[in-house]
């Protein structure tokens, strides 16, 4: 059980770090609204982060 909770915080950092080094601050504030609006259950939080993720992924075709 704990390799398994271990394993998870290295994915879960891992996936922090390649969003900030990719998409820079507004990256990690998405990926943290989309976080909180999940585990909060508040639909509204997490859209606004998925829609900045979004956003930022399509940058380059726009």
């Amino acid at each position: 059980m704990q390799l398994l909770a271990l394993f998870s915080a290295v994915l879960v950092i891992s996936v922090q770090q390649l969003v900030e080094w990719k998409f820079g601050m507004a990256g990690l504030v998405g990926l943290l609204l989309l976080t909180i609006g999940i585990r909060a259950n508040r639909p509204g939080i997490s859209s606004a982060g998925a829609v900045l993720l979004a956003l930022l992924v399509s940058r380059p075709a726009l």
